[in-house]
């Protein structure tokens, strides 16, 4: 058993003692058992507060009565900090060619984005590709990966699905997008859901938009948190 003296070491483990814990750091040992991490045991953090570790799921199923409390308060806190951190650049992320920050509106005249590839070019570097093309009798390509501009919106969908299929979530938004404007309100939500949880900022806006409006049961509770989802992302 590993259940022992404070200072009796069995096997290589050393069971902390409490006044081990008052002296060392949480995480030092695990928060249920005390016993300390070795090539053996290896430690997980609470993923919720990441104050304390445990040793494996049984010491924090019983400890979740003590550390309950704190752990939401904590979990809190992270998550406020989270929220109102100013994002590093804006949820559409900045051009694959140039560099540059994308545009926050989005404009389909200049800002192109790309149902092959799934990026999105920026104003300047789609203007250019198109003078090169038409000065150089070029066939029309996507400005980033040179594939082929579709000659119909059939084979556009094609294209787009066969990146929804492969789990693009920039794709599975945009077949949410056609879902919906196509009238199909639980489908959208479907596609736009998986985009979200693959970290798809627009498409968490878009969830909040859907569960506050109505097309599907209306939750106020997942309002807010798509809409607190997306501008941890960088939404606006």
């Amino acid at each position: 058993s590993y259940y022992y003296h404070s200072n009796e070491k069995i096997k290589g483990r050393r069971r902390m003692s409490s006044s081990d814990n008052n002296e060392t750091n949480n995480t030092s040992c695990c928060a249920s058992c005390g016993i300390t991490e070795n090539d053996d045991i290896k430690l997980r953090k609470c993923t919720a507060c990441y104050l304390v570790r445990y040793c494996g799921v049984k010491c924090q199923k019983e400890h979740r009565k003590k550390h309950k409390k704190e752990c939401k308060k904590r979990a809190a806190e992270l998550h406020d900090k989270i929220l109102f951190k100013q994002p590093e650049s804006s949820h559409r992320g900045d051009c694959p060619i140039c560099g540059i920050p994308l545009p926050l509106s989005h404009d389909p005249q200049t800002t192109a984005m790309m149902g092959c590839c799934s990026k999105i070019i920026c104003p300047g570097c789609n203007y250019v590709h198109q003078i090169r093309q038409v000065e150089q009798r070029l066939e029309r390509t996507c400005p980033f990966c040179r594939h082929p501009i579709p000659k119909s919106n059939e084979e556009a969908d094609k294209i787009l699905m066969k990146r929804a299929e492969a789990n693009d979530p920039v794709a599975l938004r945009e077949v949410g997008n056609v879902r919906d404007y196509k009238g199909d309100n639980n489908g959208a939500v479907e596609y736009w859901t998986k985009a979200a949880a693959m970290g798809d900022a627009i498409a968490h806006y878009q969830l909040s938009c859907s569960y506050r409006d109505g097309g599907v049961e209306k939750d106020q509770g997942k309002v807010v948190y798509h809409l607190e989802q997306a501008a941890i992302d960088g939404h606006p």
